[in-house]
């Protein structure tokens, strides 16, 4: 039912794996790879069609310098920060509740509510760029980081459900009841008992949301129009010229905005592997 494990394959299949592997992590790296090289290439380089050959001069601190002095970078990258973090807490903090709510009550309906936020994840969400977009200007969010907050909290509190309320099913439900038996309010079951075991799935949940709405380009682009409230996604474009795209002042800047999804990753890693393997093994 299950592969076989490479330990106890043939030597020829284990040989075969070991080969395929560094090859497959270097096909799967190399756009990644592309892009660092680019972003420490002249722009002679490119007009001369020096893409994939060694660049003729090495300009890695004028080209990152160039990013935040000849552009709105900080700007744009202080808007992703006032864009992710408020979703980020905002769509954490509604999917505990509800999670909370739905795993661990039972009343009528609660199935179909909990179908109506899984249903949300199943629709295509290009097909909501006219009608979020007429809505956003109906209501005076059009352009504004506030309307992208918002809508990114609609938008990612169904996942955020999903997980929440899967994750608290398979809390052990004998720490509520005896904390019931004691007279303890239901707030402060959530607030002392539930939440401290969320821990591994808060920290997991935080680091996929960030990355979601940090590296989200359709509806930084939809939503929005200009520095004031683009996100650094849409503000790379403007190295786009009328006549030339200056890539590698894109690639710098791309490189940039990888920065802090990476940096969160790296410091919520233990966190976050707990909370994807909780439950694995008992």
């Amino acid at each position: 039912m299950f592969p076989t494990p490479i330990e106890k394959r043939s030597r020829a299949a284990q040989i075969s794996y070991q080969t395929l592997i560094p090859i497959a992590l270097i096909v799967w790296l190399l756009p990644l790879i592309a892009v660092a090289m680019f972003s420490i290439r002249p722009l002679t380089d490119f007009t001369n069609g020096n893409y994939w050959g060694l660049p003729s001069s090495f300009e890695f601190f004028t080209n990152y310098g160039r990013v935040f002095t000849d552009s709105d970078m900080p700007r744009y990258m202080w808007n992703s920060i006032l864009i992710t973090v408020p979703t980020v807490i905002g769509a954490v903090a509604l999917s505990t509740m509800t999670g909370f709510a739905l795993g661990i009550y039972r009343f009528r309906g609660n199935l179909l509510i909990f179908f109506m936020f899984i249903a949300g994840n199943f629709v295509p969400f290009q097909i909501l760029m006219v009608p979020v977009r007429d809505l956003t200007l109906s209501v005076g969010l059009y352009d504004t980081k506030m309307g992208l907050v918002m809508f990114h909290i609609a938008f990612q509190t169904g996942f955020c459900t999903l997980f929440m309320r899967n994750f608290i099913r398979a809390l052990p439900f004998e720490l509520i009841e005896a904390a019931r038996v004691e007279g303890v309010k239901e707030w402060r079951i959530f607030w002392f008992v539930v939440l401290p075991l969320m821990r591994p799935a808060l920290a997991a949940l935080a680091v996929l949301i960030f990355t979601f709405i940090w590296n989200d380009y359709f509806w930084a682009i939809v939503l929005t129009q200009g520095p004031d409230a683009q996100p650094v996604t849409a503000g790379i474009t403007q190295f786009n010229s009328q006549f030339i795209a200056q890539y590698h002042l894109m690639s710098a800047g791309s490189i940039v905005a990888a920065i802090p999804p990476v940096l969160m990753f790296f410091l919520m890693q233990k966190h976050f592997i707990a909370g994807l393997t909780l439950g694995a093994v008992k």
